[in-house]
């Protein structure tokens, strides 16, 4: 029996994949969270054979959600859903430490074939995203310039995105206004710009707003 961890700040979602997997014979989800601070006290408390967890959760960013709960149990196995598309997101996620990557317009047969690959060690991501992860390797290949940012770097992007402020960046990641700032610095000298609208022109148009 695969014992699932649901991790989503959404009801709903957590009780239609509840409802998917109640026809599952081989697995069963034991416990939910709604938010990071509760999937991290679960991980805490409990043994788990898979967390699916939810790209947007409210509280810690997801990047050093993931981070945190592997260092709490390394071998926790870590599917993230998504509505965001797997080209811009995925890679980003797997290499904070992710194990799979799976957009939540797929089908329930999907769900469960990735539930069980990733729960028995394994990786999972569409043909595509491994096309995709394949010309990641490849030294000539040109990438997007946010691909270049770090996670903190990246962190700041999307809170730019979303119209928050240096102050309200800076509360949200524990962090001084001045780290903030420098991190605003660092990715608009690697993606080659000067002004907030710019960032949020490029998010438009590589359909990275949320």
């Amino acid at each position: 029996m695969i014992k699932v961890l649901i991790a989503d700040d959404h009801a709903i979602v957590r009780e239609g994949l509840k409802q998917i997997l109640s026809d599952i014979p081989d697995m069963k989800v034991f416990g939910e969270a709604g938010s990071g601070d509760e999937a991290l006290q679960l991980i805490r408390n409990e043994r788990w054979h898979i967390m699916l967890l939810d790209i947007s959760m409210p509280g810690k960013n997801v990047l050093e959600l993931i981070k945190l709960a592997k260092h709490q149990s390394p071998h926790l196995p870590i599917l993230i859903l998504s509505m965001y598309p797997e080209d811009q997101y995925a890679i980003r996620m797997l290499r904070a430490g992710a194990d799979g990557y799976l957009t939540k317009e797929s089908a329930p047969e999907q769900l469960v074939a990735a539930i069980r690959k990733v729960a028995k060690g394994g990786k999972y991501i569409s043909a595509t995203m491994t096309e995709k992860l394949i010309e990641e390797l490849n030294p000539n290949q040109e990438k997007s310039p946010h691909t270049t940012l770090s996670d903190r770097e990246f962190q700041v992007f999307r809170g730019i995105c979303s119209g928050k402020s240096i102050t309200d960046l800076a509360q949200q990641m524990t962090l001084s206004v001045k780290t903030i700032s420098t991190y605003r610095t660092r990715l608009m000298k690697k993606m080659n710009m000067s002004k907030n609208a710019e960032i949020i022109h490029y998010a438009f148009k590589n359909d990275l707003l949320h």
